[in-house]
């Protein structure tokens, strides 16, 4: 019998079931040809160049699987970025989406067996958040572009600049509706305590006011006669007491007091808020790059901006660009040299000599400077180990 005609119902039925997606099994990654059935998978698999693409494949297979694999994963990763961008969704749903391009490359090649492995390993590796629901797995992609990060860094400091410049207003506002009780005191034993109650007296009757004139105008009558004397006494004992409130003197403790918060002012005066330097050793706290640096040290190389920083991984030599609020300091051991950061004692190298739990504070040894040998406590963020 001939072979059907173009048109004919049989050969339109074969090219429509060739458009459509076939069983994975029987799909040669290597020949990238795709079989109907078992019979014809198993007729491609005794062929002639069948049988010469595994000679090649043969001589190197680790090299074809980690390219299938690495091809694999890249068009996966990009259609996850481009079509879903960071919101979370089914697995599922991604592996169909990128199975119906006919020219993909098919699990069957790869090092992972079912897309269930597929999915853990990128969890594990970093590239997507991953997490098992009883309706199945669920991938969200990690974007870790650096343009990326340092918008959603932008954003989140002008956020903090807001609730902070809400949180100052609204502070100030309480301390200016909050009373402020004073306690009464006399300065000298003969000052008079005096008080107004002119309110009081216009409020009362006529009788008590006529009655209150007249013993007022008697009390001026009797006193006029001695008014010289006491206005004499009266300004020697004025004189008196203002010499002795000049000379009280302050008490030890508000001396010291004095003295403290003087010294506070002037240390807050020198203090930044911003105290990355090169060539220190930092600890990457942020989770937004995943599992493979989170709580992972690394070298200070690089200052941008004051706030901003080029950092090298100490165990992988990765280099990344990140804010330092998203970093802290390290603390070396007794004996080794760190670098100050912040405060009067700036940019000044100094040694470790111990450490006080309770204060979160260490004591110094200054090195470099004219201050050198002397020792000063230090807070844990005002100081890090040197690279």
């Amino acid at each position: 019998m001939g072979k059907a005609d173009f048109l004919s119902p049989k050969a339109i039925a074969n090219r429509i079931k060739s458009k459509g997606l076939q069983k994975l099994r029987w799909y040669c990654q290597m020949c990238q040809k795709q079989c109907r059935d078992e019979n014809g998978f198993k007729c491609h698999c005794m062929s002639e160049s069948h049988q010469r693409q595994l000679l090649l494949a043969s001589e190197n297979p680790n090299k074809f699987m980690d390219y299938f694999s690495d091809e694999f994963k890249n068009d996966f990763l990009e259609l996850l970025r481009r079509r879903f961008g960071t919101k979370r969704v089914h697995n599922n749903i991604v592996y169909n989406e990128y199975i119906s391009d006919r020219e993909h490359v098919h699990m069957n090649s790869t090092q992972w067996e079912t897309l269930t492995d597929f999915t853990k390993w990128l969890g594990r590796e970093g590239f997507c958040k991953v997490d098992e629901t009883p309706k199945g797995w669920y991938v969200q992609y990690i974007d870790r572009d650096p343009e990326t990060i340092r918008r959603q860094e932008e954003q989140a400091r002008k956020k903090k600049q807001e609730l902070d410049d809400e949180e100052r207003s609204a502070r100030f506002i309480e301390e200016q509706e909050t009373p402020v009780y004073t306690e009464l005191k006399r300065e000298s034993e003969e000052e008079k305590v005096a008080f107004n109650l002119g309110a009081s007296s216009c409020i009362a009757g006529p009788s008590k006011s006529s009655s209150a004139l007249g013993a007022s105008a008697l009390k001026a009558a009797a006193s006029s006669s001695s008014s010289s004397s006491s206005s004499t006494k009266r300004k020697d004992t004025s004189s008196g007491s203002e010499s002795r409130s000049e000379k009280k003197k302050k008490s030890a403790l508000e001396e010291i007091i004095e003295m403290e918060e003087k010294k506070k002012k002037k240390e807050d005066a020198v203090r930044t808020d911003y105290w990355l330097q090169p060539n220190i050793v930092v600890k990457v706290m942020t989770k937004r790059l995943g599992e493979k640096y989170h709580k992972k040290k690394a070298i200070v190389t690089e200052v941008r901006d004051k706030y901003g920083a080029v950092v090298k991984m100490v165990d992988s030599g990765d280099k990344l660009k990140l804010d330092q609020a998203h970093v802290e300091t390290v603390i070396p051991a007794p004996g080794k040299r760190v670098l100050i950061l912040n405060g009067p004692y700036r940019d000044i190298e100094a040694v470790l000599e111990g450490i006080d739990v309770k204060t979160f504070s260490a004591t110094l040894t200054l090195d470099s400077g004219q201050q050198k040998g002397k020792r000063v406590d230090i807070a844990y963020e005002d100081f890090s180990k040197l690279a």
